[in-house]
C-alpha cells in the first residue's frame, strides 16, 4: 500500500501501540503518526482535519471482533483501502532497574490482561490493573518511577517510552494477531484488490440470507467472514457485515451484487483491497 509522503495516519491508544506498530507495518516509517485517545475520536479525524486515513483494529484472532469499530465504519461512510495483520506478543516493561522478584502490580489493557492468564496464575501474588491503553500503561509505569509497578505492552512501547523488558512473550496462544483496517474518505480499488467487504440490510423474509449468500455461492466466491451487528433505533434488527474473497473487477462479483439486490433492503460496499498475508 501506497500513500504520499509524509501522510498522517490516525490510530487509537497512545505512542507505542500495537495499532502505531501496525502502521508502520503497513507504511513505513515516513508517516506521521496521530495518536487519539478513543474510537470516536479515532473516526472523527479526517472530518476534524488532524488526519488523511486512519487506523482501526477490526478483529483479535483470540478476543474476536472489535464491535465498537465495526459499527464506526460502518456508520462513518469512510471507504477501505488496505489491511494488515500483526503477531501481538505480549512483554512486560518496567522502569529501568527493575527486577521481575519485586513486581507486585502489572497494569495494562483488559483484553491484554486476559491474553495472559497462565502468566498470572503462575504468579498469584501480582495484582493485575485495568488500564485504557497497552502503551498507556507503560507511559504510567515510567511516569510513577516505582520499581514494584510494570505494564503489559509491545516491544515499541519500551522503547518510546525507555522502559525495561522484564519478561516477553506472556501470551497465553503464540498465534494471537489483531487485523486492522487502513481507511480515507475515497472508494480507490487497487489493481491487485482481493478482497471484498460490505453490508447488507436484508429484507425480513424467510430465506432471505440464505439467498443473498448463494448470490456468491453459485459464483464460486468464497465467504470469508459473517458478522451481524444491531441497527441503532431498530430494535431486533440487524445488519450483516461480509467479507469475500473478490474483486470488483471481477464480472461474476459485479453479478453477484446485482442480484444481492434482489433479497437485501440495502447494499452498501465498504471496500475492495487486497488481502493482507500472514
Amino acid at each position: 500500500m501506497i500513500v504520499p509522503p509524509s501522510s498522517r495516519i490516525a490510530f487509537q491508544g497512545e505512542r507505542g501501540a500495537f495499532s502505531e506498530e501496525a502502521a508502520v507495518k503497513l507504511l513505513g516509517e515516513d508517516i506521521q503518526l496521530i495518536a487519539r485517545t478513543t474510537f470516536e475520536a479515532l473516526y472523527a479525524s479526517i472530518e476534524d482535519g488532524v488526519a488523511d486515513y486512519i487506523l482501526a483494529p477490526i478483529e483479535n484472532s483470540l478476543a474476536g471482533s472489535v464491535h465498537r469499530s465495526y459499527d464506526l465504519l460502518i456508520s462513518s461512510g469512510l471507504h477501505i483501502h488496505a489491511e494488515v495483520v500483526i503477531p501481538i506478543a505480549h512483554n512486560l516493561i518496567g522502569v529501568p532497574g527493575a527486577t521481575f522478584e519485586h513486581i507486585t502490580q502489572v497494569s495494562s489493557h483488559p483484553v491484554a490482561l486476559a491474553q495472559c492468564e497462565r502468566f498470572f496464575a503462575s504468579h498469584p501474588s501480582i495484582k493485575r490493573v485495568a488500564t485504557d491503553d497497552t502503551a498507556g500503561s507503560v507511559r504510567e509505569v515510567m511516569d510513577a518511577g516505582d520499581p514494584a509497578k510494570a505494564g503489559i505492552a509491545s516491544k515499541r512501547a519500551a522503547k518510546v517510552y525507555g522502559g525495561a523488558i522484564l519478561r516477553e512473550h506472556l501470551e497465553d496462544h503464540p498465534e494471537n494477531y489483531t487485523r486492522f483496517l487502513l481507511l480515507a474518505t475515497s472508494a480507490d480499488v487497487a489493481e491487485n484488490a482481493d478482497k471484498l467487504s460490505l453490508v447488507l440490510h436484508l429484507a425480513h423474509k424467510p430465506g432471505s440470507l440464505c439467498s443473498a449468500l448463494n448470490a456468491f455461492a453459485r459464483r464460486n466466491l468464497n465467504l470469508l467472514k459473517i458478522e451481524s451487528r444491531p441497527i441503532p433505533g431498530t430494535p431486533w434488527s440487524y445488519c450483516f457485515y461480509l467479507d469475500l474473497q473478490a474483486s470488483l473487477k471481477n464480472p461474476e462479483t459485479l453479478a453477484a451484487l446485482q442480484e444481492l439486490n434482489e433479497f437485501a433492503d440495502s447494499v452498501k460496499i465498504l471496500g475492495c483491497y487486497p488481502q493482507a498475508k500472514v
